[in-house]
C-alpha cells in the first residue's frame, strides 16, 4: 500500500518483515510481527522514531498552548490539601500533600486535635530515585506497631512490599517481589498473607504466607490456582475475623477462608464453584454476608450462620429484575447496598433488626457515588464519595439512624465555578431499538447546535460502569467551547447485568454499534457535525476507537486511541501474554472456530483498509502490562500503509511507564495536557 499520510512530514516508516498466521484455513499476514519482541534494538528504534516525529512536527511547534494548559489543570489543584480523616483501631488516618510536591504523604493522630502528626510514609522520598512510584496504599498490623506497603517503581503492576517498624521508625527486613500489591495481617500481628504473580503472564496465581521480619525465602506457599482462567485477590472480613483468598474469571468466583486467629490451619472453601455462578463475602457480628447471582444475573444478598457454610444460605435482599446490585457495606445493625438504578448508582439501606429499607437521595439527574472506607463494624455512619460533571468530589458521612448527612471535605478546586457549568442527559436510541444512557457536561448559555466541538468518550467493557465523574482537566476543553459526552455503551453495567453481557464475547459489536449510534445521533440532531465530532477512549475503550474508525470513519474530525487493545486476534492465540487466559470470558477463546471467526471480524488490526481515516493520536506505555505497547506501536505502522488521507497520525509511547501512564500528581496531566493540544489544533483553537 502507497500512503498519502503526512507525506511531506518525514513520518516514520516501520520495515516490513512478512510472518504468516494460519488458523481454521484463514492465512493472516503480519508485517509488523517483530516488534513484540522488545529486545531487539530496532524496536525502540522504531518507538524513539515515532516519538521524535510527534515531538519534531507538532508538541515544540506547539509547546506554549501545551505549556498554558498544563498550567491550567495545575492551578486546579490545590497545592497544600489533605483528605478527610477516618478512624481505625485507635487512629486517625489521612493523606496529605504539600506545595511544590508531586506524592502522597501518610499520616496518622491518636487525637485529631491534640495529638502530635505522625508521618508513616513520604511517598517523595521514594520516587526521589525512581522515575516511576506508584505505592498501592499501606496496611497497618493490629497491634498498630507494624506498617506494611507496596511499591512498583517499573509500572508492571508487580509490587515490592516492605514492612516498617512504626515503634523504632525504621525499616524492616524481609522485603518480598513480584507481588500484586496487597497484604494483610493475622490478629498476632507477625503472620502475613500475599499473592504473587506469575513471572511470564503476571496472573497472581499464589498465596504465601509470611513472617514479619523474616526472609521472604521462607515463606510457605499455601495455595496454588492452577485453572489460567483465575487470578486471586485477598481480603480481610469487616470483623476481623477472617482472611478470604478471593478466585474470581470472568464469570465464576470461589471463596477460601483463613482463620486471622489460627492462621497456620490450612484455608478451606466456603463453596466450590460451580460454572456461571459469581458470589463475594463479607462477614459482621458473627454472620456471612453473600452478594450471589444464584437467583439471578442482577444478584442478590444471601447470609448464613458461623457453622453452616455451603447449603443453609437464606435470602436477605431478593434479586430485582430492574435493579444490580454493584456491591454491599455490611455493619453490625445496617446493611448497605450500592445498586445500579437506570445507569445511576444508588445506595439502599436496610436496618438489619427491622429489615425496613430506604433510598439515599441524591437529587441531580446525573452524578457519580461511590462507597469509601468504612472499617468500623459498630458505626451508625456510612462514608461515601459523591461528584457530578460540575460537582467537584466530596466525601459524606451518612447517618443510617438519622438520615442526616454531613459533608467531611468537597475538594476545593482553585480556578473553579460549578456554577458556570451545564450537566445533562439524554437517551438515544440504538439501531435494534435499545436506550443508551448519554451524559453531556457544557458551558452553560450553550446552544447547543451543528456548530459545536463535541469530545465523545466511552469505555464498554469488563461490565465496568463509566460513572458521571468530575474530571477537572477535562474544562480545559470545555472552557473554550468543547461539550463533553460520556456514552454509556453496552459492555458496561449502567443499565444491569445485561448491559454487560449484551457488550460481551458474541455481541461484542454491540458496543461499537452503539457509540456511532451515539455519535450518528448528536450528527443528526443538531448537537455537532462529522467536522467538530472526536472520539476518544483507553485499553478496552482503545479497542472499541479502533473499531470505529474502521467502521465508520466519516464521523470523526479526531480520535485519540490511549493504550488501545487492537490486535486482539495475534494477542488472545498467545497464552504467555499476560491477561489473555483470564479473559476469554470477555472476548472468547479464539481457539475455537466460532470466536475466531468473530473475533476476527471486529479486530481494529486486522481490518485497517485502504480509506481516510480521521486525524489521530495513539498512546502507549513502553511498561504496559495490561495491553502491551506493539500492539498500538504495530497498529500505527499498518494505518501508515494504508490510510488515504493527510490527516495527521503520531504514535507517543511513554518510555518509563505502563497502562496508567505518570505517577504523582501532575504526572497525568503533563500528559493530559499534550493530548488536549492535539485536540485543540485539530479544532483550529491555537490558544
Amino acid at each position: 500500500m502507497a500512503s498519502a499520510c503526512n507525506s511531506g512530514d518525514n513520518a516514520p516508516e516501520a520495515e516490513k518483515i512478512e510472518k504468516e498466521f494460519t488458523e481454521f484455513g484463514n492465512t493472516r499476514t503480519d508485517n509488523y510481527y517483530w516488534m513484540n519482541d522488545r529486545k531487539n534494538p530496532k524496536v525502540m528504534s522504531y518507538l524513539k522514531a515515532e516519538n521524535d516525529y510527534f515531538d519534531r512536527t507538532f508538541l515544540k511547534k506547539k509547546k506554549k498552548l501545551t505549556d498554558k494548559i498544563f498550567k491550567e489543570m495545575k492551578d486546579r489543584v490545590k497545592e497544600a490539601d489533605s483528605t478527610a480523616p477516618y478512624y481505625e483501631n485507635g487512629y486517625w488516618y489521612y493523606i496529605k500533600y504539600e506545595k511544590d510536591k508531586d506524592y502522597e504523604i501518610y499520616c496518622r493522630k491518636k487525637d485529631l486535635d491534640t495529638s502530635e502528626e505522625e508521618i508513616l510514609l513520604d511517598v517523595n522520598i521514594l520516587a526521589e530515585t525512581n522515575d516511576y512510584c506508584d505505592v498501592d496504599g499501606i496496611v497497618i498490623s493490629p497491634n498498630n506497631n507494624t506498617m506494611a506497603y507496596a511499591i512498583d517503581t517499573i509500572s508492571r503492576r508487580r509490587y515490592e512490599i516492605r514492612f516498617f517498624n512504626l515503634m523504632t521508625h525504621s525499616e524492616m527486613s524481609g522485603k518480598i517481589m513480584n507481588t500484586d500489591g496487597d497484604i494483610v495481617f493475622a490478629n498476632d500481628s507477625r503472620t502475613t498473607f500475599y499473592v504473587s504473580k506469575e513471572t511470564t503472564t503476571l496472573r497472581p496465581s499464589k498465596v504465601f504466607r509470611h513472617l514479619v521480619g523474616m526472609n521472604s525465602s521462607q515463606d510457605k506457599e499455601i495455595f496454588y490456582e492452577e485453572d489460567e482462567k483465575y487470578e486471586l485477590t485477598i481480603e480481610k472480613s469487616k470483623s476481623d475475623e477472617y482472611i478470604f483468598i478471593n478466585h474470581n474469571s470472568t464469570t465464576t468466583s470461589e471463596v477460601r477462608l483463613i482463620s486471622c486467629s489460627n492462621p497456620y490451619k490450612d484455608p478451606w472453601v466456603f463453596r466450590k464453584r460451580e460454572q456461571g455462578h459469581e458470589y463475594y463475602v463479607d462477614h459482621c457480628n458473627g454472620r456471612f454476608y453473600i452478594r450471589t447471582n444464584e437467583k439471578g444475573k442482577n444478584f442478590c444478598i444471601m447470609t448464613c450462620d458461623s457453622v453452616a457454610y455451603d447449603n443453609n444460605w437464606e435470602v436477605l435482599v431478593p434479586h430485582r429484575d430492574s435493579v444490580l446490585i454493584q456491591d454491599f457495606e455490611v455493619f453490625d445493625n445496617y446493611l448497605v447496598l450500592e445498586e445500579m438504578r437506570d445507569g445511576l448508582v444508588c445506595y439502599e439501606i436496610m436496618d438489619l433488626q427491622t429489615k425496613k429499607t430506604h433510598l439515599l437521595d441524591f437529587g441531580q439527574e446525573t452524578y457519580s457515588a461511590w462507597t469509601g472506607y468504612n472499617p468500623e463494624s459498630k458505626s451508625k455512619e456510612f462514608r461515601y464519595g459523591y461528584s457530578s460533571f460540575n460537582t467537584p468530589n466530596s466525601v459524606i458521612l451518612y447517618n443510617m439512624e438519622t438520615h442526616e448527612k454531613k459533608i467531611l471535605k468537597e475538594d476545593e478546586v482553585p480556578t473553579f465555578n460549578k456554577d458556570l457549568y451545564d450537566v445533562k442527559r439524554i437517551m438515544v436510541t440504538s439501531q435494534d431499538s435499545v436506550k443508551i444512557p448519554v451524559s453531556m457536561l457544557y458551558k452553560k448559555g450553550t446552544d447547543l447546535t451543528s456548530e459545536n466541538l463535541v469530545l465523545q468518550y466511552a469505555y464498554g467493557a469488563y461490565g465496568y460502569s463509566e460513572d458521571d465523574n468530575f474530571f477537572q482537566s477535562i474544562f480545559s476543553l470545555v472552557d473554550r467551547g468543547f461539550v463533553f459526552v460520556i456514552a454509556h455503551v453496552r459492555g458496561g453495567s449502567e443499565m444491569g447485568y445485561s448491559w454487560y453481557e449484551d457488550g460481551k464475547l458474541l455481541k461484542k459489536e454491540n458496543t461499537f454499534n452503539d457509540f456511532i449510534d451515539v455519535s450518528k445521533y448528536l450528527i443528526n440532531e443538531g448537537y455537532t457535525s462529522p467536522d467538530k465530532l472526536f472520539a476518544m477512549g483507553g485499553s478496552a475503550g482503545g479497542l472499541l476507537m479502533g473499531a470505529i474508525v474502521n467502521m465508520n470513519p466519516e464521523l470523526y474530525k479526531a480520535v485519540i486511541a490511549e493504550v488501545p487493545f487492537v490486535d486482539v486476534v495475534t494477542t488472545m492465540l498467545d497464552p504467555t501474554i499476560p491477561l489473555t487466559t483470564g479473559e476469554y470470558e470477555e472476548w472468547g477463546n479464539p481457539n475455537e472456530e466460532e470466536y475466531y471467526n468473530y473475533i476476527l471480524s471486529y479486530s481494529p488490526y486486522d481490518n485497517v483498509k485502504e480509506q481516510d481515516y480521521p486525524a489521530m493520536l495513539v498512546t502507549t506505555g513502553l511498561h504496559d502490562s495490561q495491553v502491551q505497547y506493539w500492539e498500538p506501536a504495530k497498529w500505527v505502522a499498518k494505518l501508515r500503509d494504508y490510510k488515504t488521507d493527510n490527516n495527521p497520525l503520531y504514535l507517543y509511547t511513554n518510555m518509563k511507564a505502563g497502562h496508567s501512564g505518570n505517577t504523582g500528581r501532575y504526572g497525568n496531566l503533563k500528559e493530559t495536557a499534550k493530548v488536549y493540544t492535539f485536540i485543540l489544533d485539530i479544532a483550529g483553537i491555537k490558544e
